[in-house]
């Protein structure tokens, strides 16, 4: 799976949190301005950057920034450690969104962290299974996390929404400090906003074999990069230092888009941290 976000996604976003004209970044990266307007178009570039120069101003590390432009991807993970945990991909509006099915195998209790486009592919696997879906966790209320949110909830009336929307109903709404089992899992949660006023950050721990902590983070950070900050860049960057990169470094992450990572190939290689 290719990254959410291209070289050029990263450094429009980098210009717009360090507050750089891409005039003043076209100079320092020593390409006019047509040329850096196609790379943050495209993620494609006729002559390479000066990253050093470029990465100066806008507060990105050049090491991180030739890494991106380089090919860099996450390794990939086996989710099989993970006993039971699956992702779903779905598009609609020119989008590709993940969502997240999670189960406790003794107690066949489950657990969906947003809805993506479609439902039928994670209603197939909770009825081969032999699932009881008894929670839907809302990581941010945009519509491509939530658009099959109808659906599921028709296939599965009982089903328990929870929300950090202040438009949710208040029966759906996060509770301070709230947390909740799924068998032998702990989920938990942290609010992450800037990308979305209601965005939240899910962490479930307890499986099975020891294995690591997960974090589903929605938009609120990608492998090599981060949401749209459309709440606040500096918002957005400081609840993910301090809610998710300083969870412990084996945690995996499990983004709305694009590829999953970790807390340490994220430390190792995201620009903008």
């Amino acid at each position: 799976m290719n990254l959410e976000d291209h070289l050029g996604d990263i450094l429009r976003k980098g210009r717009l949190l360090a507050n750089v004209s891409r005039q003043a970044a076209a100079q320092a990266a020593g390409l006019t301005e047509a040329e850096l307007s196609t790379l943050e178009e495209t993620g494609t570039f006729s002559r390479r950057p000066n990253f050093a120069a470029l990465g100066s101003l806008i507060q990105m590390e050049a090491r991180k920034l030739e890494a991106i432009a380089d090919g860099w991807l996450p390794r990939p993970q086996n989710l099989e450690r993970w006993q039971h945990l699956q992702r779903f991909t779905s598009t609609g509006a020119g989008l590709t969104v993940n969502c997240y099915l999670m189960w406790d195998p003794r107690t066949r209790t489950a657990a969906l962290f947003d809805t993506g486009f479609e439902a039928q592919t994670v209603l197939h696997t909770v009825r081969s299974e032999r699932l009881t879906l008894t929670h839907l966790f809302i990581t941010h209320a945009h519509e491509d996390h939530v658009a099959a949110l109808g659906e599921l909830r028709a296939a599965w009336p009982a089903v328990q929404v929870h929300s950090n929307s202040a438009h949710a109903p208040a029966t759906q709404r996060l509770a301070g400090g709230a947390q909740f089992t799924l068998g032998a899992l702990e989920i938990s949660f942290r609010e992450t906003p800037g990308h979305a006023a209601d965005g939240v950050t899910y962490l479930v721990q307890g499986w099975a074999g020891n294995a690591p902590g997960v974090a589903v983070v929605g938009d609120t950070i990608f492998a090599g990069s981060m949401g749209r900050g459309n709440d606040g860049w500096d918002l957005a960057r400081a609840k993910i230092q301090e809610h998710i990169l300083s969870l412990p470094p084996e945690t995996l992450l499990c983004p709305g888009h694009g590829p999953l990572t970790t807390v340490a190939e994220e430390l190792a290689t995201n620009p903008f941290f």
